[in-house]
């Protein structure tokens, strides 16, 4: 008997595109709004790309498997790696 699920799990997440209405789409309802807000409050288009990426990290972590959990988890710290070994991992997976 295997510990293996019977068909592989990927834990790829495809991309959010770069744009305010994808970012937009992306986030639930209290984020979105957030987002809106500060992206229409920035002035200049350095300030409207900071606010884009910062809005665009938090979708994308709000994509992968277990975030929630994740997130319960450090706020509980309980699970917590330590970022050697979190390196270590993401070097393994790259090969």
């Amino acid at each position: 008997m295997s510990a293996q699920p019977d068909h592989p799990v990927s834990y790829k997440v495809s991309a959010i595109p770069y744009s305010i209405e994808a970012i937009g789409k992306a986030l639930a309802d209290q984020k979105r709004t957030k987002f809106y807000s500060q992206v229409l409050a920035a002035e200049g288009s350095r300030a409207i790309d900071e606010a884009m990426e910062k809005w665009w990290r938090e979708a994308m972590l709000d994509r992968a498997p277990g975030a929630d959990a994740s997130r319960a988890n450090a706020s509980a710290g309980r699970n917590l790696v330590a970022v050697e070994d979190l390196i270590a991992q993401v070097e393994r997976a790259a090969g």
